[in-house]
């Protein structure tokens, strides 16, 4: 048999594989041009950019506990003039293969809309991600995702600066996300992320304080793969042609299968890349040598044919 067709299409992108860097792992870049080879990738989400610079959460801002990892990193980031004057060029220049995703977040429903049109004349990026996990402080730190209206306000002032794809990025923690997902559609969105990472607080017992420097942050590893998978096939069951970026808990082949099976269009890595930067284009290969195994000519035979007990 020949080798198994990875290709994959997502919202008019097409991805030489379904492997992704999930955002906040990839930096820009350039960062991690050294340690792995990114062309072997389908392609990677920037981390965060907002309309001003932002410096993020204090010190620690990651840490690591027996089920994974938890940061507060705070969206740490150079802001939209300087990424447009020094990271997007430089992505441009360098970076062939893999599609590339601007990650969006704001403080107001308004900042996304703006991030999103001063960036949409650049080269070297094919769509965004909307973060709308982050806190609206006009609402009191409620999220945009669980604030319908905020939520559709993200969306149609995005869509107004851009025709480029609009992935939005929802959190796990949303009760009804299916709903959540088929709202953000209906405003404008051409793609779901799911998930985001889980709240949570690990404790320095010696100390007796949190382990990181903000206090609480988002848990990720390998305990989110099910919840992933989960909301990836929640999403797909609501939208069956939306497009979908499964995120979480990623160390395996098989893991990238089980998100394809519950419907995901790619896969995104995240934690298990941090920690080893070699994995991501391991995976690519395992995932070839996998679907030769089990007669799979194409990777994308395998989207949405999980068969859920009657």
């Amino acid at each position: 048999m020949s080798a198994a067709r990875l290709e994959v299409s997502a919202a008019g992108i097409t991805f030489q594989n379904p492997i992704l860097l999930a955002a906040g792992t990839a930096a820009y870049g350039r960062e991690l041009a050294d340690v792995m080879p990114l062309e072997a990738l389908g392609g990677f989400v920037t981390k965060a950019v907002s309309v001003e610079p932002r410096a993020g959460a204090p010190a620690p801002r990651v840490g690591d506990f027996d089920g994974g990892m938890i940061n507060a990193v705070g969206l740490a980031n150079p802001g939209v003039e300087r990424v447009l004057a020094e990271d997007l060029p430089w992505i441009a220049s360098h970076v062939r293969a893999p599609r590339v995703l601007v990650n969006v977040v704001g403080r107001e429903a308004k900042d996304f809309g703006e991030v999103v049109a001063r960036m949409d004349h650049a080269a070297g990026f094919q769509g965004f991600e909307l973060n709308v996990s982050c806190p609206n402080v006009k609402q009191g730190g409620l999220e945009f995702g669980a604030d319908p209206e905020a939520l559709a306000q993200v969306i149609r002032g995005a869509r107004a600066g851009t025709r480029r794809p609009l992935f939005v990025k929802l959190s796990p923690t949303l009760p009804r996300i299916a709903d959540v997902a088929r709202a953000a559609v209906d405003s404008g969105a051409d793609g779901i992320t799911v998930i985001n990472t889980i709240p949570g607080l690990v404790v320095d017992v010696e100390r007796r304080r949190p382990l990181l420097g903000f206090g609480s942050g988002g848990v990720s590893g390998p305990g989110l793969l099910a919840v992933g998978i989960l909301a990836t096939w929640r999403v797909r069951q609501a939208l069956p042609s939306t497009p979908i970026i499964g995120a979480g808990g990623v160390q395996q082949a098989t893991d990238v299968v089980q998100y394809l099976m519950a419907g995901a269009s790619a896969v995104a890595v995240g934690t298990a890349g941090l920690a080893d930067p070699k994995l991501p284009a391991r995976l690519v290969r395992d995932l070839t040598h996998w679907c030769e195994r089990h007669g799979v000519a194409r990777v994308t035979d395998l989207i949405g044919t999980l068969e859920w007990p009657s």
